[in-house]
């Protein structure tokens, strides 16, 4: 049997999720700034080798770090709200050894 979680009540999923847009919105100008830092310092470091070159380092750094940051902003979510807490563990009696 499954508890209910608390983002059922929406108030609560609410102001989870309007957490998570306000995590996502600083993560975002965070992605930006990086995304021209490298890019400034691929160009000092290499000159201008190839307009694919800088599209393509700024594609990897700006999805690896948006990526990263959504899925770290979903695990704040889950443990946040107390949604790991209704997690029913089948195995915990035996982990306890009881």
């Amino acid at each position: 049997m499954t508890r209910r979680s608390p983002l059922d009540d929406p108030a609560r999923a609410a102001h989870a999720w309007a957490r998570y847009r306000r995590i996502m919105g600083w993560m975002m100008a965070v992605t930006v700034g990086l995304v021209a830092g490298s890019a400034i310092l691929l160009y000092r470091s290499n000159g201008m080798v190839s307009v694919h070159f800088y599209i393509a380092a700024a594609l990897g750094v700006g999805f690896t770090m948006l990526l990263a940051s959504a899925l770290m902003g979903l695990v704040f979510l889950s443990s946040g709200s107390g949604h790991d807490d209704a997690v029913v563990d089948p195995l915990e009696d035996e982990s306890t050894g009881k």
